[in-house]
């Protein structure tokens, strides 16, 4: 076999290997449905569930890089602790010894019919648990097809001088296996690949075990460099779990090189005992290390989180989210203590709400990276809460209520998806804002100038975000607090909104005509001057559900509360819209 036939072999067979890789994590999240987030959301409350969590999410999403990005994402959403995305950190690194163990079973001999069962479950089934288990077989199949490419094109090396030079070299100097595997990892981005690649070597008689080992031991730090890159310019938190992952997988290395002759020895004798093959022998010494190196850290969580605070100090979210409000056990025993639960809720919500609006209007002031990430970390919130609290209310729907309750139960359902609406529209907004300055950078580099400092900068703009800004702010504390005059304010405001939205698609146009400006940016600047205006008009829907306008039957059920002038509400229109 000549040196392009190897090539060719172990690099088509490493791409099979990752593909199915891929391609089985992909049918094991869709067979378990969309709830992986929602695992590590709601199973972490202590750091062995969080363990647990990450061990059973790593598993389907078969990447521990994977599970370590959707925790970062909690993190920096406010909605886990570091503690507990430690906890699930540590905890991918068990789970994903699972394929190494899947592996182990040497059943390479049997990857052409696995694929063959797969593609019939893939093609001839309608039915999508079929397709998504077909899908996983068909995975499962590529991986053991690309295992074999693989040890057939890597056989010919234990005839090498040079690599079995290579190996003694790292046999004596389990360092260097350390640096090794770390670096193939790395390159790589996978470490099951690595550890693969290990299993065949050692299956072949091409490599000892006191070499294998350390490069399996370095495999583990090679998985954190993917983390690392992901966290450089991202948020605190992002950068805090980055690091516990280091230190984490550090850590452990460096106490098992320590005790690298008893591990060893303990792991042949396990072998012995267990009549393991080489493959299953390299699994379970990958299982060990990583089982004993959590059973020793998880008791220092406390500790790592401090110590990556202080490496990383800021804090580790823009918000906190607290999910205490909506208590599930009173919407059978207290359905109307319930719907108190949710205002409070609703209340959070248009804080957050808020703060994305806010957040969005720096991004159009500055354009910096800054309120871009923080936006659309608030948006994610938004979502979020949405989520949880129209849930709450639908369970709530099914409850015997006074006719008072659920007229409130009502307005509550629909003001959870008006402050869904304006974080959306704060999203669209930034997409345009983004979107003007790409445009305009490509349009400055081509006329090889200098791009405007500011864009779609125009005081009466300005002026409607204000505006806006502040029919939010009321409107949801016109519901909140019970104010009428909040409200009467909010509905005010808002013909000012109409009248300033009309002037500027006016004036802008106006300018276009003139030559003023690329045409691309007229479209983007009427649309979020459109945004905005809706933005209002949800803000004042909230706020006639607040005077009892809404609907016309609570217009005929609603009085002005002691103290509260029937003037507010004369010269409001009584909308259906």
């Amino acid at each position: 076999m000549d040196t392009q036939q190897i090539a060719f072999m172990f690099f088509g067979g490493l791409g099979i290997f990752l593909f199915g890789l891929k391609y089985m994590g992909d049918g094991l999240q869709k067979s378990a449905g969309d709830s992986l987030r929602e695992i590590l959301n709601k199973f972490t409350s202590t750091p062995l569930r969080a363990i647990l969590a990450g061990i059973f999410v790593t598993i389907l999403f078969q990447t521990s890089t994977g599970t370590t990005v959707l925790t970062v994402g909690l993190v920096s959403a406010g909605f886990m602790k570091l503690k507990q995305a430690i906890g699930v950190i540590m905890g991918a690194n068990i789970g994903t010894t699972a394929t190494a163990f899947i592996i182990g079973f040497n059943i390479g001999a049997y990857a052409l019919p696995i694929i063959a069962i797969g593609s019939a479950m893939l093609f001839f089934f309608k039915r999508p648990i079929i397709n998504n288990i077909g899908q996983v077989f068909f995975g499962i199949g590529t991986i053991f097809y690309g295992l074999t490419l693989m040890g057939d094109a890597m056989r010919p090396l234990r005839d090498l001088e040079m690599f079995r030079e290579l190996m003694v070299t790292l046999s004596d100097n389990p360092f260097l296996g350390v640096v090794g595997g770390t670096l193939l990892t790395f390159v790589l981005q996978s470490s099951t690949a690595t550890i693969g690649i290990i299993q065949e070597l050692y299956g072949q008689g091409s490599m000892e075990l006191t070499a294998a080992l350390p490069i399996l031991f370095g495999s583990n730090i090679g998985t954190t460099f993917t983390a690392i890159i992901a966290a450089v310019g991202a948020s605190v938190a992002a950068k805090r779990s980055s690091a516990s992952h280091v230190i984490f997988n550090l850590v452990g290395t460096a106490l098992v090189l320590i005790v690298l002759t008893p591990f060893t020895n303990l792991l042949i004798a396990i072998s012995g005992a267990l009549n393991l093959n080489p493959a299953m022998q390299i699994a379970f010494g990958h299982g060990m290390f990583n089982v004993v190196n959590v059973l020793i850290q998880m008791w220092f969580i406390s500790q790592l989180a401090a110590i990556v605070s202080k490496i990383v100090p800021g804090d580790d979210a823009l918000i906190e989210y607290d999910a205490s409000h909506l208590d599930y056990s009173l919407i059978t025993t207290a359905p109307s203590v319930a719907l108190n639960q949710a205002k409070r809720e609703i209340h959070q919500m248009g804080e957050f709400v808020l703060e994305e609006y806010r957040e969005m209007f720096k991004y159009y002031k500055n354009q910096d990276e800054v309120s871009l990430a923080n936006t659309l970390q608030m948006e994610d919130v938004v979502n979020k809460i949405d989520t949880h609290l129209t849930e709450y209310l639908m369970l709530i729907s099914v409850e015997d209520l006074p006719l008072k309750s659920s007229t409130e139960h009502a307005q509550m359902m629909d003001i959870t998806k008006y402050l869904e609406r304006i974080g959306d529209h704060s999203e669209n907004i930034l997409n345009n804002i983004k979107e003007a300055v790409r445009a305009n950078k490509k349009h400055a580099k081509n006329k090889n100038g200098k791009q405007p400092e500011k864009i779609f900068y125009d005081e009466d703009l300005i002026a409607l975000f204000h505006l806006v800004e502040q029919n939010i702010q009321d409107a949801v504390k016109s519901f909140t607090e019970d104010s009428y005059s909040l409200a009467g304010g909010v509905i005010k405001r808002e013909k000012e909104v109409n009248r300033l939205e009309n002037e500027i698609r006016i004036k802008y146009i106006e300018r276009l005509n003139s030559g003023v400006g690329l045409p691309s940016d007229g479209i983007l600047f009427v649309d979020i001057v459109s945004n905005l205006e809706r933005m209002s008009d949800h803000s004042a829907k909230i706020a006639k559900h607040s005077l009892g306008i809404r609907y016309p039957f609570q217009h005929q059920s609603r009085t002005p509360r002691h103290g509260q002038p029937k003037e507010v509400t004369e010269g409001v229109e009584i909308s259906n819209t």
